[in-house]
């Protein structure tokens, strides 16, 4: 495994993000040790983060610029990395107390920070940032007991990609999504390796190795990662269960090996086999339907998950929060920046529904007439998904759920350990985080 696909619990410990021992990093309250809440007449200068894709880099750069064009004096300087060196190299930061000024938030990790005073309660800058026309049901989801830590940028779901083209190529009709079954999954799959000769293989591993896949899973057999609590109540069978299954997968041929997993992996959406034609079936957020059609310029689709028994499991969540630091010397220009990139329509125009379907009602009403037909489809998908319980937010201490999962995963899918031992010591390390973290 590459050590950016981890997050470095090393360096959360060092910010004071991991556990209950060592101090928070700032204070619990306000701004912590950051600036005043008031806009500066001299020249501001601010640090932007985020994770994502080439695509994101390039909308965001441009919303950067159409927001240095309305305030002159505030000059934004953009970070970017993928997913797992992003959250290592912003442990790092904090712990270091230079840290961005606006940083990319999500749903596994907010807590964490939250709860250690790191990040700026956004009620607390009303007069710069509007958090009144954030979707009701989403804007709680970055709320710690009121406070609201992490503005929603969008929601998402999660979908399934299929490269209708290559279903032409091989004639074979496309599943009915509204009824298919895991098994159909697994049938259509191994039928696409053998009907191109081992051209392409029929999928992508989907499952086993993030928490979105082993949540869906779960909630379909009446079962949850976390209690309301925070405690960790997933089935050790369960996960057994889903792990076994892949692993007859790849036995089969019907999706690919461990070692193009893990390469596919660091390829990225635009960059890997299902952008570049060589798999059939991959798991994905909704919108990232426009970055996945963009890359491999094939005619893609998004279908519903695979059903068992017919129980509703997908969740529709907040795709990505922005957040303010504590730390920042500009809380008040930063978070006039967030009100920029989340309300306006001249940032819209730009990012679309890249980050989510737009957590702003009038901004998702002002764009949908302009969508184009993957953005469209991004929606779509969304309006048509029947959404199971609400998810419980991943509990401070739990933030390392999906690195912990990507690593036993991956050593399930090389052989290295059982999916038994593997399910075992999830739970056990997953818990062990939480207690620590009380």
């Amino acid at each position: 495994m590459r050590p950016s696909d981890r997050l470095s619990r090393r360096a959360l410990a060092k910010a004071g993000l991991l556990g209950a021992a060592g101090a928070p990093l700032l204070t619990s309250c306000g701004i912590g040790g950051g600036g005043e809440m008031v806009l500066s007449d001299e020249p501001v200068e601010l640090r932007l983060s985020w994770w994502g894709s080439d695509l994101r880099a390039q909308q965001t750069n441009e919303a950067i610029a159409a927001f240095q064009a309305e305030h002159p004096n505030i000059t934004v300087r953009g970070e970017y990395k993928e997913f797992g060196a992003y959250w290592d190299g912003l442990a790092t930061t904090f712990a270091a107390n230079d840290s961005p000024d606006v940083v990319q938030m999500d749903e596994q990790y907010f807590k964490s920070y939250s709860d250690r005073g790191a990040l700026v309660d956004l009620n607390e800058a009303a007069e710069f940032l509007d958090l009144s026309k954030i979707d009701a049901n989403l804007l709680p989801t970055g709320q710690v007991d009121g406070a609201q830590f992490a503005l929603p940028i969008g929601s998402g779901v999660l979908a399934f990609a299929v490269n209708a083209d290559l279903f032409a190529q091989y004639e074979l009709d496309l599943p009915d999504d509204t009824t298919w079954t895991w098994d159909d999954y697994a049938a259509i799959s191994l039928e696409l390796t053998e009907r191109s000769g081992g051209e392409i293989t029929g999928s992508g591993i989907t499952g086993g190795v993030d928490v979105g896949s082993i949540r869906y899973w779960t909630r379909q057999r009446g079962n949850e990662l976390f209690a309301e609590n925070g405690d960790v109540t997933v089935e050790p069978e369960l996960l057994v269960e889903l792990w076994e299954y892949y692993l007859g997968l790849i036995d089969s041929g019907a999706c690919v090996t461990a070692e193009q997993m893990v390469e596919d992996t660091g390829a990225g959406v635009e960059g890997g086999m299902l952008a570049t034609g060589r798999t059939a079936f991959g798991q994905v957020h909704n919108t990232q339907i426009t970055a996945l059609r963009k890359g491999s310029g094939a005619d893609m689709r998004l279908l519903q998950l695979p059903q068992h028994d017919g129980t509703p499991a997908n969740f529709v969540k907040p795709g990505m929060y922005w957040a303010v630091s504590a730390g920042s010397e500009h809380p008040a220009e930063a978070s006039l920046l967030v009100d920029f990139l989340v309300n306006t329509k001249a940032a819209a125009d730009i990012i679309g529904t890249e980050r989510g379907v737009p957590a702003n009602t009038e901004i998702l009403e002002y764009l949908i007439p302009q969508l184009d037909e993957s953005d469209r489809m991004a929606v779509d998908y969304l309006e048509a998904t029947v959404p199971g319980d609400p998810l419980v937010v991943v509990p401070n201490g739990a933030s390392n759920v999906n690195p912990l999962m990507t690593r036993l995963g991956q050593e399930v899918y090389f052989e290295e350990t059982s999916p038994e031992d593997a399910a075992e010591a999830f739970i056990t390390e997953l818990q062990g985080e939480v207690d620590a973290a009380k």
